[in-house]
């Protein structure tokens, strides 16, 4: 897809063609509230409706707009103890990287993982209720898995900025 070259206005330095500043007004006010209803967006974007809903089901079908969601305060879920781990892997090939993929999206308490450069081969977020919690994680499933050769895990004292706006 090609794209154009960074205006005043642009919020980020590339945009696919396809994007325009009317887009781009759309997806900031469904970042910031995901429940806004058509006409409310139009409202905001100075349209009206009908082009409204014809952005959003256009970027919906490209992929730019993925899925709509709620944040949830972990606390009060009781999943209030967060930790990072870094994980490397026993051996480095697709068939070992697909199985491993595939065994994360199976555990509940992992949030995020990302493929990392570096020393570690993913990043793990994980989101427990308690130390107890976590150590029956790690012991009984991170540490259970022939496809990991090591974990390195940090755990977040505080959270000084927590995001999902990418615009």
């Amino acid at each position: 897809m090609a794209t154009r070259k960074k205006t005043v206005t642009d919020k980020i330095t590339m945009l696919p063609d396809s994007l325009d500043e009317t887009d781009l007004s759309i997806l900031r006010v469904l970042q910031q509230n995901a429940r806004a209803t058509v006409r409310e967006i139009a409202q905001e974007v100075h349209l009206s409706a009908t082009p409204v809903h014809e952005r959003i089901k256009r970027m919906e079908r490209e992929g730019i707009i993925r899925q709509y969601t709620i944040l949830i305060d972990p606390a009060k879920v009781n999943r209030s103890l967060k930790v990072i781990c870094y994980v490397t892997l026993k051996e480095h090939n697709k068939s070992i990287g697909a199985k491993f993929i595939k065994l994360i999206h199976g555990w509940n308490e992992v949030l995020e993982c990302h493929n990392i450069s570096g020393n570690f081969d993913f990043m793990l977020k994980i989101a427990v209720r308690d130390m107890d919690e976590y150590y029956h994680f790690h012991v009984h499933k991170l540490s259970q898995s022939e496809l990991i050769a090591n974990v390195q895990s940090m755990f977040v004292m505080g959270t000084l900025k927590e995001s999902t706006l990418i615009l």
